[in-house]
C-alpha cells in the first residue's frame, strides 16, 4: 500500500487484562518491521488509569500517542462517563508526555458545552503538554446517542483553532467534519513542517 503513516486503534478492550496494549504495541512493531520509515499515531484508550499497558504501547515507540477526551469534563455525564475519567484521561496524556512522547487528544463539539468550556478543555489539555489536538462537529450517529445541541459554523471552528495554536498547541486540525484521524499525517508534520 506505501503507506507513510497510519492511525492504529481499536474499541476499547477492558475485557483483557492489559486493556489490549500488548497488541498496539504488538501491531505497532509488525507494522515498523514490514515498512521501515512508516510513521505510525497510536490513539489508545485510557486504560482504565493502568500505568503499565501505557508503557508497553510507549514502549513500542509510535511516532504519536493520541488520546480522546471527547468533550469537555461537564459533559462527560451526557456521554456517559464518569466525571473522574476526564482528569484519568488528562493524566494518561501526561504520563506520555512524561516519557518524551508527541500526545495528541481531539474533541467533539456541539452537545451544550459553552464556549468557556472549549477553551477551559483546552488550558487543561496544555497544562499536561499535550502537542496536538483535533476538533469536530459532534454528529448524533444512531437515535439513542445525545442529540446535537448546537451546529458550529465553520468561522467558530477557526477561532478555537486559533485559541488553540495561541495557547500554544504545535499543531490543531478544527472543523466541522474533521474527526480524530482526520489529516494525521500533515497535524504530525506540523510539528516541525516535515514532508511525510
Amino acid at each position: 500500500m506505501e503507506l507513510k503513516y497510519t492511525v492504529i486503534t481499536s474499541v476499547t478492550r477492558d475485557d483483557l487484562p492489559d486493556g489490549g496494549a500488548s497488541i498496539f504495541a504488538e501491531t505497532i512493531k509488525a507494522v515498523k518491521k514490514n515498512n521501515p520509515g512508516i510513521k505510525i499515531e497510536v490513539l489508545i484508550p485510557d486504560f482504565s488509569g493502568d500505568i503499565q499497558p501505557l508503557e508497553t504501547v510507549l514502549q513500542a515507540e509510535p511516532e504519536v500517542m493520541n488520546h480522546n477526551l471527547e468533550v469537555p469534563e461537564a459533559l462527560y455525564p451526557r456521554i456517559n462517563r464518569p466525571l473522574e475519567n476526564y482528569r484519568r484521561s488528562l493524566q494518561v496524556l501526561k504520563r506520555a508526555k512524561d516519557r518524551g512522547a508527541v500526545t495528541k487528544s481531539g474533541l467533539m463539539l456541539g452537545l451544550g458545552e459553552s464556549e468557556e468550556d472549549i477553551l477551559r478543555t483546552i488550558k487543561d489539555l496544555r497544562e499536561v503538554s499535550c502537542d496536538l489536538l483535533t476538533m469536530g462537529q459532534y454528529l448524533q450517529a444512531v437515535k439513542n446517542n445525545a442529540p446535537v445541541v448546537k451546529y458550529y459554523p465553520p468561522d467558530r471552528f477557526d477561532l478555537f483553532r486559533e485559541k488553540a495554536l495561541d495557547a500554544g498547541f504545535k499543531g490543531v486540525v478544527s472543523g466541522p467534519l474533521v474527526r480524530s484521524s482526520y489529516l494525521a499525517h500533515k497535524l504530525y508534520n506540523s510539528l516541525n513542517n516535515l514532508e511525510v
